[in-house]
């Protein structure tokens, strides 16, 4: 792709004074890593692939299912039973060649969380389990990585930055990781299928304010109920 049509794709960002060549340049440059390639994960790739951001790490272990298809849009029936992570990376190539995606298939572990978050410059959770997010937040702190977090069920949603310039972290708010049981998920409790794409959305605008050095939530929680549209924001 020549210089032209690279400055024809990003143009309509470009020309906003608080990003401008310099900023593009920073998103070409970033490296993000996603973990989680479902619902939330799927908007998250979709908009930070579209900006331009240069390398992005695609980690999921699953395979697609049917259920899966009424809000996790990177997939269609063609693919049930493929890698998330497959079909994901080549699905978000094919939204911008100008940029390089790289599938790991692969469950985050103790053993591997500190080689493969290390190699990227932010990290966006997009897990469904307390387990996981207490894994990235706690590697992240580690290596001194900025994260951005999101959670959803049913009608209503969240969404925090931690561990960026100082900033505090998930264990700040819950310092002790919940009982699995006692959580509801969105297995057994539902989801409306527009609510990822909402929160899923709103993740992939702080991540690319991070690189941009734009305002970012700082030791803020946003809750966002997208029944009555109540937006609340909780300082920690």
């Amino acid at each position: 792709m020549s210089i032209i049509q690279e400055f024809l794709r990003y143009n309509r960002q470009t020309i906003l004074p608080e990003i401008g060549d310099e900023g593009q340049e920073k998103l070409k440059k970033a490296k993000v890593l996603v973990i989680g390639a479902g619902g939330l994960g799927c908007p998250i790739l979709q908009y930070i692939a579209t900006a331009g951001v240069g390398f992005i790490g695609i980690m999921d272990y699953d395979t697609i299912e049917i259920h899966n298809l009424h809000r996790q849009i990177l997939y269609t029936e063609k693919e049930i039973g493929q890698q998330k992570t497959l079909v994901a990376t080549e699905v978000v190539s094919k939204l911008n060649p100008l940029i390089e995606v790289l599938a790991i298939t692969e469950k985050l572990t103790i053993e591997n969380a500190n080689q493969i978050i290390q190699q990227y410059d932010i990290v966006v959770d997009g897990s469904d389990n307390f387990a996981t997010r207490y894994l990235v937040n706690d590697t992240c702190v580690t290596l001194q990585k900025p994260l951005v977090y999101g959670s959803i069920l049913k009608f209503e949603g969240q969404i925090a930055v931690f561990n960026h310039n100082g900033s505090k972290n998930l264990r700040d708010i819950f310092p002790e990781m919940p009982d699995p049981k006692d959580v509801p998920n969105c297995n057994l409790n539902g989801v409306l299928g527009t609510l990822p794409g909402i929160i899923g959305t709103m993740m992939a605008h702080e991540t690319l304010k991070l690189i941009l050095d734009l305002p970012t939530l700082k030791n803020e929680l946003v809750l966002f109920n997208t029944l009555n549209y109540s937006f609340t924001k909780l300082n920690f």
